[in-house]
This record gives C-alpha cells, sequence and structure tokens, in this order.
C-alpha cells in the first residue's frame, strides 16, 4: 500500500507533514511517497529514510482560485500526487492544503467516477452514539436535490465500508423534523431521499444528529460546512474554558485530578485529529482532505483514512452505489 502525501499543503507544512508521514510509515504499515518542493523537503528526510521523495516544482498556496492555479501550476505537489494515483503509482493522496485546490486537482489528475455529478467532501462527526458521517461539508456551496440524493449514496456505501454498519440510517439536515420543514432545496430533496430505496429517517435537526440518531447526515457544503466548524469551535472552547476555570481554586484543582482520566479521553473522542481528513467521494480514485492546521497526528490520521479506502475499494462501492436510480425516476435520466 502506497499513500502520496502533499509535503507542501496545510499551515504547519513541510514540518508536520514530514512527520505524519514517518509516524504512518511506522505505525500503520504504508509505504508514504512525500512530495514537495526539494529545497523545504529534503533537508527534513536525512531523519526519515523510511520516506519515499518525489519533487514537484510549485505549490499552491491558500489564497489562490482553485481551479486557474491548478491549470496554471500542473507541477505542484498537489497536482503531482494526483497524477501519482492516476498512473497507479500510489493507491491514494492525502494533502491539508487548499481544500478547493486539493477537488480541482483530484478532478482534472484523476477524474469522476461515471454517474457523479459533483464529487462531496464527508467527514465523521462524533456523537452521543456511534460517530455520524457528515457530507457534503464544503465541496459544493450550491446543491441542487439531485445532488443530495447523490450524496447520501455514497455517504451509505462510505459508511457500510468503512465504519463497518450494513445498514446506514440517513437523515437531511433541516431547521426540523417535520417534511415541510426547511429551505427549498431541503422540502426538494425529503420526498426524492425517501423515495431513493435508501434507509431514510426523514429531517434531523442538529440535536438529532449528536444524539446519534442517525449514521449518514446529508446537507448542502454550505450547511455541512457551518456544522462541522461550529461543532470544532465548541469543543475547544469547552475544553479552553475548563483548563483555565479548574486551576482557580484549591477544590478545583482537587476535583481536576479526579476526572483527568476521563476528560482526556472525552478529549481524544472529541479531537478533530483524531478522525485525520474528508474523503473526496466520487473521485475515480482516494483522495483525503486534511484540516489547514493538521499537525503530525491529523497527518498520520489522514494517511490512515486514504489507506482504508484503498483498501475497501470505496471507489468501486461508490460506482455502484451511484448506478442504483432513484425509485420512479428512469435510469437514462
Amino acid at each position: 500500500m502506497r499513500i502520496a502525501l502533499d509535503g507542501m499543503g496545510g499551515d504547519l507544512a513541510p514540518q508536520e507533514a514530514v512527520l505524519g508521514g514517518a509516524n504512518a510509515a511506522r505505525d500503520l504499515g504504508v509505504e508514504v511517497v512525500l512530495v514537495g518542493l526539494p529545497e523545504r523537503v529534503q533537508p527534513l528526510l536525512e531523519t526519515h529514510p523510511e520516506l519515499h521523495f518525489v519533487p514537484a516544482s510549485q505549490v499552491i498556496e491558500m489564497d489562490e482560485h482553485p481551479a486557474q492555479a491548478v491549470r496554471r501550476k500542473p507541477d505542484s505537489s498537489m497536482s503531482v500526487c494526483a497524477r501519482l494515483a492516476k498512473q497507479g503509482k500510489v493507491d491514494g493522496w492525502v494533502s491539508a492544503g487548499n481544500s478547493g485546490g486539493i477537488m480541482a486537482a483530484a478532478l482534472f489528475g484523476q477524474g469522476r467516477i461515471r454517474g457523479v455529478e459533483r464529487p462531496a467532501l464527508g467527514t465523521v462527526l462524533p456523537t452521543a452514539g456511534q460517530p455520524a458521517f457528515l457530507l457534503d461539508v464544503g465541496a459544493n456551496v450550491d446543491s441542487r436535490p439531485e445532488y443530495l440524493v447523490q450524496f447520501a449514496r455514497m455517504g451509505c456505501a462510505y459508511v457500510k465500508q468503512i465504519l463497518g454498519r450494513p445498514e446506514p440510517r440517513v437523515g437531511l439536515l433541516s431547521n426540523g423534523e417535520e417534511a415541510g420543514k426547511g429551505d427549498q432545496l431541503v422540502r426538494e430533496t425529503q420526498p426524492r431521499l425517501a423515495a431513493s430505496g435508501l434507509n431514510f429517517c426523514g429531517n434531523v435537526e442538529p440535536k438529532e444528529v449528536l444524539a446519534g440518531r442517525v449514521d449518514v447526515v446529508v446537507a448542502d457544503g454550505f450547511a455541512g460546512s457551518l456544522v462541522i466548524k461550529t461543532a470544532e469551535a465548541t469543543a475547544e472552547l469547552i475544553f479552553r474554558s475548563l483548563r483555565e476555570e479548574i486551576p482557580r481554586s484549591v477544590a478545583g484543582k482537587a476535583g481536576g485530578l479526579l476526572i483527568r482520566g476521563g476528560v482526556r479521553r472525552l478529549r481524544r473522542d472529541l479531537d478533530w485529529r483524531e478522525y485525520g481528513g474528508a474523503p473526496l467521494l466520487g473521485i475515480n480514485g482516494v483522495a483525503v482532505v486534511a484540516h489547514g492546521r493538521s499537525d503530525a497526528l491529523a497527518i498520520k490520521n489522514a494517511i490512515r483514512v486514504a489507506k482504508q479506502a484503498a483498501e475497501t475499494d470505496l471507489t468501486g462501492q461508490i460506482q455502484s452505489a451511484v448506478g442504483a436510480p432513484e425509485k420512479g425516476r428512469r435510469a437514462s435520466e
């Protein structure tokens, strides 16, 4: 198993990318191919001989227009990763760089699975029960009902293959559980999901999502991105507040010692770094988008996500899933 890693992507690259790649090679049993600017990456590899290196001469920056940058910089670290995957030299790739650039590089370099209208970004969301899978979280700000139905099919394929749940429950993110609630997109999507043949549980509010009522949460990229960013910020606020408040009194310090183990376990369960990255579903191959602030732990876990996707033939499963037409819809439509 070989996974390419964009050594130039993310706020902490290339140092954390190199360290995360080395940890993945050691702990996950994968070959990691680091792609980046030789002058910045190669000096860091002297202490990590387990990493392979492929040079790139260009970098797509966070503030660049994704599609234009990919066209203008064909030898960017992202584009090189996507080409390696297309050529079969690696089984997938990971980047913590410009998410739009990653999507553009994957589309241009690997293409879409036949039948996929729009690729979607999905991510694991901690809940009171088993983690849920939320998509889209930013690949498509503007969506159509048919896109959301397809997101649900791709999300179910992911949950079956990666999370091991044979009958995923699907919920449509809305501001109310009733079928008539939501904006026009939600109202038009609800009956399509109900007729899709999926295990559709209806509309779900955020409280139902976090209670673990469903396994797959479907939303347009704008709403999904707000949900995941709000969840991350809320978790960080809670733990920061605990760190500041507990040491303020002797009783707080004593209580803090008693609950330290439980708090650490809770923090691990809610830590976005433990979940690695968001797979770009619908691409004809494996591409994983890691958080822009990814450190070595997050990079290692993003590589784990890519490895799991390749091992379980997630691409093939999505191909089969999107080939199933909705009830009442002609297969040729």
